[in-house]
């Protein structure tokens, strides 16, 4: 089907990496606001690999995670950060390279 090479003209794939640590409320509300946001503005077009770092601390060591959670859009590139319970959605859809949805007001 869709293929990580497969996907480079109408449909470009967004490849990302959220790590967490545990199953903190903070975690989980990074888990619940970045499928929302995802679901919303890019259905069947992302892949999304959730990474706890107490479960693999090599994971975190390797992309130089400090703090969690941390959410890495690694396609298309730019390569992106952004850390924190995902909660800011035009912080986010900034982040993801997707244009803010209304009343852009300047508070950053």
């Amino acid at each position: 089907m869709s293929r990580p090479g497969d996907s480079e003209t109408a449909e470009a794939k967004h490849v990302l990496r959220l790590y967490v640590t545990g199953s903190t409320q903070r975690s989980t509300r990074a888990i619940t606001n970045l499928r929302r946001v995802l679901e919303s503005e890019l259905p069947d077009s992302y892949d999304l690999e959730i990474v706890d770092v107490y479960e693999h601390p090599e994971a975190a060591s390797e992309h130089q995670i400090i703090a969690a959670p941390t959410l890495i859009k690694l396609q298309p590139e730019p390569v992106q950060r952004i850390i924190g319970d995902l909660s800011d959605t035009e912080r986010v859809l900034r982040g993801l390279g997707l244009p803010a949805k209304g009343g852009g007001d300047g508070s950053t």
